[in-house]
């Protein structure tokens, strides 16, 4: 029944990137705004980033400058590439669609930050 299917989470130095994908039907991608959220042991899940299905986008002031979020309207898919990564950014990350009335998480994918 999972709808929203993400990839790209793993292990990675300090300092290193990585890039998250989620594919999502088209049906939910064209009318849902996208995000990425992240929970960390012992922590609240938290608000990443998300895009519009105009573009514009948000983000958390932890990540801002260093991640960035994108849609690949062809694809149905939504991107998340993060660069300068640090130990605290170490957490399952999350993919979400939402609109009124409707909302869906991914299952999650585990990103990794240790030297």
């Amino acid at each position: 029944q999972v709808q929203l299917v993400e990839s790209g989470g793993g292990l990675v130095q300090p300092g290193g990137s990585l890039r998250l994908s989620c594919a999502a039907p088209r049906s939910i991608f064209d009318i849902c705004v996208m995000g990425w959220y992240r929970q960390a042991p012992g922590k609240e899940r938290e608000l990443v980033a998300t895009i519009q299905v105009g573009g514009s986008t948000n983000y958390a002031s932890s990540v801002k400058g260093r991640f960035t979020i994108s849609r690949d309207n062809a694809k149905s898919t939504v991107y998340l590439q993060m660069n300068s990564l640090k130990p605290e950014d170490t957490a399952v990350y999350y993919c979400n669609a939402n609109r009124a009335y409707f909302n869906t998480w991914g299952q999650g994918t585990q990103v990794t930050v240790s030297s």
